[in-house]
């Protein structure tokens, strides 16, 4: 089964100085920075998703920006692909399905953030088509959330997303369980 990393999202305005900062956003991008390299060693495919928003009422994500740009920890060597998208969801109007498979793509191993937004979408969306879905859970990220007056802390939000992508979507992983395979 082809297999190939899916970086979603690990864009300047998530890091701690960003606009959006996540809670974990380091870890999750060291441990990304390891997947990115095992595959590159491997020969494995790294497809990066870049968010990009031309709404002048939107501040983050801002075309041309910095905050939008890629994390130079994480960023796209060669001719590695990069997909812009101005979607939660990184198959919506973009090219990304016709790129996995162009490349013969079975299996998309998917980091990146934000846990309970971009992520939850491409991983839903990838298996809805039918793709196999590994989800590394650490080197993934999110932030606090409130709904309805309740307060919801990140570890909260994102151990949520896992279980919920675990039940039907997505094998979820270490990244050391991942590389140690």
């Amino acid at each position: 089964m082809k297999r190939c990393v899916v970086v979603v999202d690990l864009q300047n305005e998530y890091l701690p100085d960003g606009k959006l900062p996540l809670n974990n956003i380091v870890a999750a991008v060291g441990n990304a920075r390891k997947v990115i390299s095992h595959a590159r060693e491997a020969d494995i495919p790294v497809f990066h998703i870049r968010h990009e928003s031309d709404d002048d009422g939107i501040p983050i994500f801002v075309k041309g920006s910095n905050g939008a740009q890629i994390q130079p920890a994480v960023a796209p060597v060669g001719d590695e692909p990069v997909i812009v998208k101005a979607h939660i969801n990184a198959f919506r109007e973009t090219d990304l399905k016709q790129q996995l498979e162009a490349s013969e793509i079975q299996e998309l191993v998917v980091i990146g953030a934000m846990s309970h937004m971009c992520i939850d979408a491409v991983v839903r969306a990838a298996a809805d088509m039918g793709y196999s879905v590994i989800l590394l859970h650490d080197a993934c990220a999110t932030l606090d959330l409130t709904s309805g007056g309740v307060n919801v802390p990140s570890a909260h939000v994102h151990a949520t997303m896992m279980a919920a992508l675990e039940f039907g979507y997505a094998t979820v992983k270490s990244v050391d369980e991942y590389l140690s395979a």
